[in-house]
């Protein structure tokens, strides 16, 4: 009952320090707040409570700065017991007589980077990467921020457990959306979870989000577990570690526990390449020794690859916005792992040659780790497979380049469609045409499918409805919901339009102002001289020969009417009589109370001429800030420019 009590209290902690780091960087990153002062004050105390009460402290709480260090390498240090990898199997019945009658704890074998942990007194003092086996690299400062590891445990004596440094694939994702180049994303999981690890400047590593999973208990002084190996996990939970999942089982229900975790791997946001089985009984494990490559108390167990024979059809070439063209093969769909598939990404022109491909080839595909369609061999060998000269989407030349040992295929045309990604994201963003269901990843897809040239393509996407409800991730119902989002884009206003269309320096704020100036007549900002656009407040020589340069494309004077032609726009109009705060800049900061956010806000003083900017400058007219006393950088900062803070409420009394 206890045990379960503690258990109760670490899980509390770790959500309270989830909830006050997203309080915090929604503050003092985004400007914005999620909690009230009191109520993270509160949360607060309660997690200094539980972290005096239990002596657990996570290298992330708020209660603890770990800081920043760079080191010029990384130490290398033997292991005092070497670590040795495991023997494997794909088969269910040899794990079942490996067990022998005996119990034993199976659980998921992490694609990650194993790390050893030793504690004194309580606290982290090292950590050391598995290395080769014998020698590790020292990375203490880096495992400080790890997301999830305990810097301060209750357990005073040493202390040595091992486990694995991980990075989500949803955090994999993240972090690979932000890399334009594609040679430069990062391949999987682990490669980036292995390079977030091994960094010299830990920031970077506190940046990436690794997560680390105990799996084993090398020494705890002291300490008794009754020969049993879960008492030991249940012992890293007390301390405050994430343990890796497990199910304790016997031969009859080892088959049942597999089939639990091969349902759950499709699913599974931690990279995981197999299962591990562990003699429960731990006397019994180490009285078996080891081989000279494997330890005796413990047995790997790889999923076996399901293969499929199928034949392929063709193969389609993928531009992306960087210019590469990534080969998919096409072939007769097949049933793996419970699902359907029909196609296959074969990576590089490599990979193509070394198969040795040829349309009508038979072929055998199987899903790596259970979830990732790959060819696993070509049957035929009929190496007949051209390398197209020209891109497909637009038609301009291409060109086998090598990068190491990789050969990828690209295209050459800085113009082709397929790079138009970033103006595409930008025009179906919730400020511009606000188009829900349309991720840049769909948006790639579709301008390398040819769907997409120009902006007023968006609104024909139903003549493909075929296309598109046969590609991965996409049904009737999503179809359907991408079709509706469209229509209702359909009618729109101004100022969305003209912040959408990407002009150079054309933000949201100034697409309003634009639009005001002229009245909400398009025809008026296209045809105003780069004299006239410069005299507008706020938008200078530099923006006005953009936009003037811009409307008088050729090009794209026949796309923005093509894309007319698929819109009906709200009219407004300008009162001047309504414009009492033209010629005005205001910031906003902090929490509000009269309006439902600071977009609403933001509105309301730009409906009346207004502009609201982002930082405080000397030409701020005023800060709006409830809490006029705090100590925020925007404080400071209009304090030091003599600019005046106000309250919401007396911004209203003032100005409104």
């Amino acid at each position: 009952m206890e045990n379960k009590i503690l258990d109760n209290k670490t899980d509390r902690m770790k959500e309270l320090v989830s909830l006050l780091n997203k309080a915090s960087q929604a503050y003092y990153a985004q400007d914005t707040e999620i909690m009230s002062n009191f109520e993270y004050d509160r949360l607060y105390d309660e997690l200094m409570g539980l972290e005096k009460e239990t002596g657990v402290i996570i290298s992330n709480s708020p209660t603890v700065h770990v800081g920043y260090e760079a080191v010029d390498e990384l130490p290398k240090e033997k292991h005092e017991k070497l670590m040795l990898s495991l023997a494997k199997t794909k088969s269910r019945e040899e794990l079942r007589d490996w067990l022998d009658g005996r119990e034993g704890l199976l659980s998921w074998k992490l694609d990650g980077l194993t790390i050893v942990l030793t504690y004194s007194g309580g606290r982290l003092v090292k950590a050391v990467t598995r290395g080769n086996g014998e020698v590790g690299e020292v990375i203490t400062n880096n495992a400080k921020v790890f997301k999830n590891v305990p810097v301060s445990i209750p357990y005073q004596g040493e202390l040595i457990l091992r486990g694995e440094a991980v990075i989500t694939y949803s955090e994999f994702g993240r972090i690979n959306s932000q890399i334009e180049d594609v040679e430069a994303k990062y391949k999987n999981p682990r490669n980036l979870c292995s390079g977030s690890v091994r960094q010299l400047n830990n920031e970077i590593t506190a940046s990436r989000n690794v997560n680390f999973y105990a799996f084993s208990l090398v020494k705890a002084e002291g300490e008794e577990f009754g020969n049993s190996r879960a008492a030991q996990f249940k012992f890293l939970a007390e301390q405050g570690f994430d343990v890796v999942e497990y199910r304790l089982v016997n031969p009859d229900t080892v088959g049942e526990a597999i089939t639990y975790f091969e349902e759950h791997i499709q699913t599974y946001d931690i990279p995981s390449d197999g299962l591990v089985l562990t003699y429960e009984d731990i006397a019994y494990g180490q009285s078996l020794g080891r081989t000279a490559k494997f330890p005796r108390d413990s047995i790997a167990f790889k999923w076996a690859d399901e293969l499929c024979e199928t034949v392929l059809m063709e193969m389609e070439w993928s531009a992306s916005r960087t210019g590469l063209i990534n080969p998919v093969a096409i072939f007769e769909p097949v049933e793996l792992e419970g699902t359907t598939v029909s196609r296959a990404s074969v990576h590089n022109i490599s990979i193509v040659r070394g198969l040795k491909l040829g349309i009508g080839d038979r072929i055998t595909v199987y899903k790596a780790n259970m979830i990732i369609p790959q060819i696993a061999e070509n049957l035929t060998q009929s190496d007949t497979l051209e390398i197209p000269e020209t891109c497909p989407v637009c038609g301009g030349p291409t060109q086998v380049r090598q990068v190491n040992d990789v050969q990828s295929l690209y295209c050459n045309n800085p113009a082709c469609d397929a790079k138009k990604i970033k103006s595409f994201t930008l025009f179906v963003s919730r400020d511009a045409m606000n188009v829900d269901g349309l991720s840049e990843s769909t948006l790639e897809k579709f301008l390398a499918r040819g769907f997409l040239h120009e902006f007023a393509d968006l609104f024909k996407l139903s003549r493909y409805e075929e296309e598109i409800t046969q590609m991965e991730g996409f049904g009737e119902k999503s179809y359907g919901n991408l079709m509706e989002s469209i229509e209702n884009a359909r009618i729109t206003t101004l100022p969305r339009i003209v912040y959408g269309l990407g002009i150079e320096n054309v933000g949201v704020a100034n697409a309003r102002v634009l639009c005001r100036y002229f009245n909400f007549s398009l025809e008026g900002l296209r045809t105003a001289s780069v004299e006239e656009l410069s005299d507008i407040d706020g938008i200078g020589e530099v923006i006005a020969t953009g936009i003037y340069e811009f409307f008088h494309d050729k090009e794209k004077a026949e796309q923005l009417e093509h894309l007319l032609a698929e819109l009906r726009i709200a009219q407004e109009t300008v009162d001047e009589g309504t414009q009492t705060l033209k010629g005005m800049s205001f910031v906003i900061t902090g929490s509000l109370e009269h309006y439902e956010n600071r977009n609403a806000l933001k509105a309301e003083i730009e409906e009346r001429g207004g502009k609201v900017t982002g930082s405080v400058t000397g030409k701020t007219t005023c800060l709006i800030n409830n809490d006029t006393m705090s100590q925020t950088a925007k404080n400071k900062k209009a304090k030091e420019l003599g600019v005046r803070i106000i309250s919401e409420e007396a911004f209203m009394e003032e100005y409104l």
